[in-house]
């Protein structure tokens, strides 16, 4: 039998400048104990900023999204713009600032955002053939710039500015503890706070593996 293909869209390394490590990490761990194929990609642009996490202060480098994101995966990662849709089952893009500043423009524009064109032809693509799709902390906002004119219910967990902007671009906030999801069963679209409430690892895999659950199940 052939193992369901599920994409994975990293945004950097490092939560702060790229993609929360952990989230990733248990998104890819939560896959292959349920034997997918995972497809790891990231878009080969530099990075919006680069935090010393240690100091928690900005930097003068200059990185690369996917050079960085191929630290996570082992290397075993493409640029986002290769993987035509037809060769996915679904697709998870963990959070992290990066989601919010490489992924999309949502930390410096707001309302104006404007989503990588790369990752949004993708996600139409697989939304046009009903492939299931996973958002994780920040990265529902990338849904709800997206696809707002379908009404997607997403989560964030419980923070107030950002619940309304979601709602603003057309989507449906709901509420959500940290170690649940959302699922949208017209759309296939799940959702989880993850880092967005935190407080640690544990209730943050919780969550995880239940979206991870929803996509793989509803993968064809």
């Amino acid at each position: 039998m052939r193992r369901k293909r599920i994409g994975v869209v990293l945004s950097g390394c490092g939560f702060r400048d790229g993609s929360e490590i952990h989230e990733a990490t248990l998104t890819l761990l939560s896959l292959d104990r349920r034997g997918a194929a995972v497809v790891a990609m990231a878009p080969r642009v530099e990075q919006a900023q680069v935090v010393d996490h240690l100091a928690g202060k900005r930097t003068v480098e200059i990185r690369d999204v996917l050079v960085e994101s191929a630290r996570i995966c082992r290397g075993a990662i493409v640029p986002l713009g290769t993987v035509p849709a037809g060769d996915l089952d679904g697709l998870i893009l963990p959070g992290g600032f990066g989601a919010a500043q490489n992924l999309c423009t949502y930390a410096a524009d707001g309302a104006a955002m404007k989503v990588n064109p790369d990752l949004e032809a993708l996600l139409r693509a697989l939304r046009a053939a009903h492939k299931p799709l996973g958002f994780v902390c920040i990265a529902p906002v990338i849904a709800a710039k997206v696809f707002g004119e379908l009404r997607p219910r997403l989560t964030i967990g419980n923070d107030p500015d950002t619940a309304a902007f979601i709602d603003r671009l057309g989507a449906h906030h709901v509420e959500c503890k940290v170690d649940g999801f959302v699922l949208d069963p017209d759309l296939r679209i799940a959702s989880t706070p993850a880092y967005m409430l935190g407080p640690s690892i544990a209730p943050v895999a919780a969550g995880i593996d239940k979206l991870v659950g929803a996509v793989f199940d509803m993968a064809a």
